[in-house]
């Protein structure tokens, strides 16, 4: 087809008048031609089709959202609904989360209100929302006083640590009464598994450092960051076997990358055939131009493995943007045409996964030990 016909056959950019009766299909639809505006357009329909489709969507989120109350808008009506199979975010949005739990505010502040007078009142600032010092104190003594608890007292993989932390978090909330249940809560009643690529890296995980601190070898809890990354690629590996895979990113940092390699720990390191995503939906603040994995695109993903040839030619977007500037519609959207499905609870199949793709590796065991016998070293020849 020569060019001319292609251009010729392109959709023209021609919005209708705003007449505010539009429904949100209708407003994206016609008032998004162009621009990030037409990136959110695309943006919607992968995430809808994602759910017509029946994908099995791997859903990542970074930043403080769950201060921003990103979760309470978007992503827990999201699990609730069905529409995320598989959650990787950070400690740091689990752990705030838990504030509202247990009767703490979080407050709109002006981010130039003057930190050192904040400091002095013990005002913790996240730009433009503040808390007291004394939240974190009692939230640190809510999570100390759960991951004490027998059940904890092993080597655990983050997908189960969290079940268990939801677990005692739902069971909580039905002691006290909420008006709606937190992350750990709604993924644990949902058999929707959450993984935390850097765990070490968050304040639930600081106060596994102190019961270790005070309780010693006594304390058995530990992380098995190993079976952790296996149970990643086996649930991602089994997903695949059934149909096609779906990855929305709510900014980019450790979520993002932990959940994306994935495909290369298939394929690379484990000498499956693994294909990568099949949908790449990606809402991130950072420009595409400094090599920073929160920016990297579909495409540069495509070379590691991570995303297939055809989800980078038809499915997959960047959208370059703030995130909680634009979920809230697009999730409106969706919800108002009626979007939802069966929870598929993949937290429930996650040794059904893992026990596959150990046979699975299995049988190419002789060829991953002839490739370790081998000179990795080559020399260059200039």
């Amino acid at each position: 087809m020569q060019v001319n016909d292609v251009f010729n056959k392109a959709r023209e950019v021609r919005p209708t008048a705003i007449t505010g009766k539009e429904t949100m299909d209708e407003l994206v639809e016609s008032a998004f031609p162009a621009f990030v505006g037409r990136q959110v357009r695309t943006a919607y329909h992968l995430m809808k089709r994602s759910v017509t489709d029946d994908n099995a969507v791997f859903l990542t989120m970074s930043g403080a959202m769950t201060p921003a109350g990103l979760h309470r808008s978007c992503l827990v009506p999201l699990i609730q609904r069905g529409l995320v199979d598989v959650l990787t975010t950070t400690g740091a949005n689990l752990y705030h989360d838990a504030h509202r739990v247990i009767g703490h505010a979080l407050r709109e502040v002006a981010p130039d209100a003057g930190d050192t007078l904040l400091r002095e009142a013990r005002i913790i600032r996240i730009y433009d929302i503040g808390f007291d010092e004394q939240v974190l104190l009692d939230t640190d003594v809510l999570f100390a006083r759960i991951i004490a608890t027998e059940p904890f007292q092993k080597a655990m993989t983050t997908a189960e640590f969290h079940a268990e932390l939801g677990k005692a978090m739902y069971a909580i909330e039905q002691q006290i009464g909420v008006d709606q249940p937190c992350l750990l809560s709604a993924a644990y009643q949902a058999g929707v598994p959450i993984f935390v690529g850097a765990p070490q890296d968050g304040s639930i995980f600081l106060n596994v450092v102190k019961l270790k601190a005070l309780h010693g070898d006594a304390f058995k809890f530990s992380l098995d960051v190993a079976r952790d990354v296996f149970q990643m690629a086996a649930l991602q590996w089994g997903a695949q076997q059934e149909r096609d895979t779906a990855i929305w990113i709510l900014g980019g940092g450790v979520p993002k990358n932990y959940t994306l390699q994935g495909e290369p720990t298939l394929s690379q390191i484990l000498g499956m055939e693994a294909r990568g995503f099949d949908v790449d939906v990606q809402f991130c603040v950072d420009p595409v131009d400094n090599g920073a994995l929160s920016s990297c695109p579909a495409g540069e993903g495509h070379t590691w493995g991570k995303v297939t040839a055809e989800a980078v030619a038809t499915s997959s977007v960047y959208v370059h943007c703030d995130v909680t500037a634009v979920l809230p519609f697009l999730v409106h959207g969706m919800f108002a045409g009626g979007l939802q499905r069966p929870h598929r609870r993949y937290l429930d199949r996650l040794a059904d996964f893992e026990k596959a793709l150990s046979h699975d590796v299995e049988g190419v065991r002789e060829k991953l030990l002839a490739e370790l016998d081998a000179d990795p070293i080559k020399r260059s020849s200039s």
